[in-house]
Order: C-alpha cells, then sequence, then structure tokens
C-alpha cells in the first residue's frame, strides 16, 4: 500500500486538480507558523498526513521515470538514514542554460562525492528518502524549520542522531526543471540559495570549487586579452604567455566543463564553449546573493521575505 500526498503550497498553476485528478491527496500548505520556512513546514505538514513507513520527499518540478522508485528503495535499504538525490538539471530555454556553473559548483562544493574524511553532511532536498522511524529520531523537518538550506541542515540532524546520509546524482531516471518561470525566478532562486549554500558547504570542497572558478576565471580574462590584442594590436599589458597557449587553455576549460554539465543536466554547447558568460552571471548573482544574506539578512521567494540569521542554526542553537 502506498500514499500520494501533495501539498499546496498557494500554487495557481492546477496543481491541485492534476494531483486530485491523479488520485492523491491534496492538503493546503497554509500559512507557515511563526519561525518555520515555507518549504520545511510543507514537508512537516505531508510527514504528519501519512502514515507508511517509509517518507519519499519530493519537489513539485521532480520527475520520476517508472524504474527510479525501484532504484531509490535499493538505495535506502542498502544504507539507510537519509537518502537524497541531486536531480538530473533539465535546462530548456536559453535563460536557463546560465544555471550550468550554479549546478558544477554546488555538487562540487557540497563536497558529498568528495570521498573525504570528516567532511561535512550534506543532502539534496528535492528528493529524499527516509524511514519515518529515521525521521522522528532525526527530528524530522521540525529541527530545521528556521533553515533556508533545509536539506543540509537536515543531513546534519540526522548525522547528529547516529544516522547515515547517502547523496546520489539522479542521471535520467530522477530529473527536474529549474525555474521554468522566466529569467526573474531564476535570479531570486539562486540567490536565496547559493551564498548560504556556500557557508554551510564543507571548506575545504568549497576552497577547490573557489580555486577551480579562479582559475577558469583567469582562462577566460588571459584568452580574451590576447584575442584583444591579435585583433587590434594593443595589450594593456606586455603579455608573457603565448596566445596559442591562451587559447589551449580555453579548450582545456571547455572541455572539462563539458565532462561535468553532462553529469549535472542537459546543457547545450554554448554554456561550456562560450563558458565565460554562465561565469559572469553566477559571479553577479553570488555576489547578489551574499549581499542579501549577510548584510540585508532577508531573501524573497515567491513572494515571500524569508529571513536569513547571523550564520547561526537552529541546530546549532539547540546543542
Amino acid at each position: 500500500m502506498h500514499e500520494v500526498v501533495v501539498v499546496d503550497d498557494a500554487s495557481d498553476d492546477g496543481t491541485s486538480g492534476v494531483a486530485r485528478a491523479g488520485r492523491a491527496v491534496v492538503l493546503p500548505a497554509l500559512p507557515p507558523p511563526a519561525g518555520w520556512t515555507g518549504k520545511a513546514w510543507a514537508c512537516h505538514r505531508g510527514a504528519r498526513a501519512t502514515t507508511g513507513s517509509l517518507l519519499l520527499f519530493l519537489d513539485a518540478d521532480v520527475v520520476l521515470t517508472p524504474e527510479a522508485l525501484d532504484g531509490l528503495l535499493t538505495l535506502h535499504a542498502r544504507h539507510g538514514g537519509l537518502v537524497s538525490v541531486q536531480p538530473h538539471h533539465r535546462a530548456v530555454r536559453p535563460y536557463e542554460q546560465l544555471s550550468a556553473y550554479f549546478n558544477v559548483v554546488s555538487l562540487m562544493a557540497s563536497g558529498a562525492f568528495a570521498g573525504l574524511d570528516g567532511s561535512r553532511p550534506m543532502a539534496f532536498g528535492p528528493c529524499l528518502v527516509t524511514s519515518r522511524s529515521d525521521y522522528e529520531r532525526a527530528g524530522g523537518h521540525a529541527a530545521v524549520r528556521s533553515e533556508v538550506l533545509d536539506d543540509a541542515m537536515l543531513a546534519v540532524a540526522y548525522t547528529r542522531a547516529g544516522l547515515a546520509v547517502r547523496c546520489a546524482v539522479g542521471a535520467e531516471p530522477v530529473r527536474m526543471r529549474m525555474y521554468p518561470g522566466g529569467w526573474r525566478q531564476l535570479v531570486e532562486g539562486w540567490t536565496k540559495n547559493i551564498a548560504s549554500g556556500a557557508a554551510q558547504a564543507d571548506r575545504r570542497c568549497s576552497g577547490w570549487a573557489a580555486l577551480w572558478l579562479a582559475a577558469h576565471w583567469a582562462v577566460a580574462a588571459g584568452a580574451l586579452l590576447a584575442l584583444v590584442g591579435a585583433v587590434t594590436g594593443w595589450s594593456p599589458a606586455p603579455s608573457v604567455v603565448p596566445g596559442a597557449v591562451w587559447v589551449a587553455a580555453w579548450v582545456c576549460v571547455s572541455l572539462q566543463l563539458r565532462s561535468m554539465l553532462r553529469r549535472a543536466g542537459s546543457f547545450r554547447w554554448w554554456t561550456w564553449v562560450l563558458f565565460p558568460l554562465p561565469l559572469l552571471v553566477f559571479t553577479l548573482l553570488f555576489a547578489r546573493s551574499l549581499l542579501a544574506t549577510r548584510l540585508r539578512h532577508e531573501v524573497r521567494w515567491r513572494g515571500r521575505k524569508v529571513p536569513i540569521g547571523d550564520g547561526s542554526s537552529s541546530l546549532r542553537r539547540a546543542s
């Protein structure tokens, strides 16, 4: 026996009608109580409305192929605790391709696949599998009620309860389309997440990700300056690196990015051939996110203002 519960958080796209037509139980999320984020409250309500011994949390934009559920259950049976999957990002419209670096950096900085001893626990919120007993033992979403990054802090809660946390990448069986609502939604979504994610990520992995980004910027700047010099004969500074070396570096960076993007999502050729463009978007939105989280202590998402604390999570305050 299985139960399908859809928590409708004030959607305006016919979600509730489609869910009812598929014989799912539809619950209104209701306004979150004071101290709760909307996502944590919706997951909490959904879990309380079910009776099964296993819980599968899915974001509304996650799509499973027919064989995906068996794979998720097998993974959970093997590892127990909390199993999370980062879905394959299906980028459709041109502006969605600009999420390229966000996806790769999120996977790199998470440390989930680095295999480092003592790395910070991490989970990916769009797809979570857990037993009800482990969920309650870790405190459930009530333990991370005020966290913008409820998934990462849920992993911390499981680890503190002595439970395993296992991450995987979805590929085709588990996929999603992020921010299909337009450029403004993409800007708002990444502004909400990226700086807070960097603060919660494993420091060693974040450091390597920062060096990786710096190398990409160095290649982009050096190659573009070499191109300007070759075309106009003018250069702002004498270069000791031949232009051919910069071209070779550009090709190497592009091919490396291509291989990484294939794992993260369905990104088009120009996102890696013209990598400085999505790299620039990443850098600007990271700066915007940093400003919102560290100075204003507030971000916006789906018309709601989400307060950001001083960096001390509810889990740390409770310990």
